[in-house]
């Protein structure tokens, strides 16, 4: 991967200028769960069925979420986690192993009636510290140019561009990484984020 990295304050202002990003806070969550789940799990489907619209939407016909199998996103390397609110999958997001050091995070996705909350970043905290307790010391993830809002929150999250933002990229995806060092590891095959932020871990039958 490049060595490339951009000021944090230009990243702060690419966030705020480009996309209008000022708060990824974490909201109360209290009645929502974490779950751990298979690509195959009925609660992965939701997530799974938007992120294929959303794609095509964008970008066409394509085969992105065929491009890894299932057991990539399975323990021991990787995790496949979903957010459920009311019986409904809301979120989520999943990561694999890009090397014996790095996991990429992948399927990050809320449900548009849910956005704008937080959920995104929350998702993205919840896979970094699943991930570090699995042994990873980095994160590596892409993006297209035709999700502006991922991009914000991967910024918004710390996450350090491996390519020039004031270019503003057409083609090709987006690379981002960030170290892990600073993320304090959840609990395996539980819920990661702290009791504090009001999630509540869960877990779903069938195979991870």
């Amino acid at each position: 991967m490049p060595d490339y990295a951009v000021p944090d304050y230009a990243l702060r202002d690419y966030a705020l200028r480009d996309y209008g990003v000022r708060d990824y806070g974490v909201p109360d969550y209290a009645g929502y769960e974490v779950r751990h789940v298979g690509v195959g799990d009925p609660e992965a489907e939701p997530l799974l069925a938007g992120l294929s619209a959303e794609y095509t939407a964008r970008y066409g016909p394509n085969d992105e979420l065929a491009r890894f199998p299932a057991h990539e996103f399975a323990p021991p390397h990787g995790a496949f986690l979903v957010v459920v609110s009311g019986g409904e999958t809301i979120a989520g997001g999943a990561f694999r192993r890009y090397d014996p050091v790095t996991a990429e995070l992948k399927r990050i996705w809320s449900h548009p009636s849910h956005r704008r909350r937080g959920l995104g970043r929350a998702v993205v905290r919840a896979l970094e510290r699943e991930a570090a307790v699995r042994g990873y010391r980095r994160v590596y993830l892409t993006t297209g140019p035709r999700q502006p809002e991922a991009a914000a929150l991967y910024l918004a999250a710390g996450y350090t561009p491996l390519f020039d933002v004031d270019d503003r990229p057409v083609r090709g995806p987006l690379p981002f990484v960030k170290d892990l060092s600073g993320v304090r590891p959840g609990i395996p095959g539980r819920d990661p984020l702290p009791e504090s932020e009001a999630f509540h871990a869960g877990t779903a039958g069938g195979p991870l």
